[in-house]
């Protein structure tokens, strides 16, 4: 039944449309002329934050941060392991899936740390990047507390997920 789906409800849309009078074919061109655009005026911003994480990886700065917040993490409960993890989380989300993929390989699927990892995994954002993207194309010129406040439930997610863990 769910093959189903899909075509049934790209139908309903071309129905729905027929019924509005909505040229589709001309609103799809228009869409997508939009959306290179949008790739386009983006496109800076998206290379900016990949150039810094690259750097922040290849400097040992993440290595500094990690041995830094390590300790930090663990008083909060969640093992020393799980740090670049967090600190990258924000930045970069195919960095910290592969960072995952890592996790998951060395201390299994069904361990503590795998189980907190994955409720940060779908609990949290890539902050900075997704603020790249959304205030570059908005009139918000003042972040004010959008950027700190999403790092600080991040950072509760974390928290949270590994004395979930640890509970259960």
């Amino acid at each position: 039944m769910s093959v189903y789906i899909i075509p049934v409800l790209i139908l309903g849309i071309f129905l729905y449309a027929f019924i509005r009078g909505v040229n589709t074919y001309k609103s799809f061109v228009k869409g997508a002329q939009d959306a290179i655009r949008l790739i386009i005026d983006i496109l800076p911003y998206i290379c900016t934050i990949l150039i810094a994480i690259q750097l922040i990886a290849m400097s040992g700065i993440l290595d500094l941060l990690v041995r830094g917040f390590g300790p930090v993490f663990e008083w909060f409960g969640i093992p020393r392991d799980l740090t670049a993890y967090i600190i990258l989380r924000p930045f970069s989300g195919s960095g910290s899936i592969a960072l995952f993929e890592q996790i998951v390989q060395t201390h299994g699927p069904d361990s503590n740390i795998t189980r907190i990892a994955s409720i940060i995994a779908g609990s949290s954002e890539t902050v900075f990047y997704i603020s790249v993207i959304y205030f570059s194309k908005t009139n918000i010129k003042k972040l004010g507390y959008a950027i700190p406040v999403a790092l600080f439930c991040t950072m509760l997610t974390a928290i949270l997920g590994a004395l979930i863990v640890q509970i259960i």
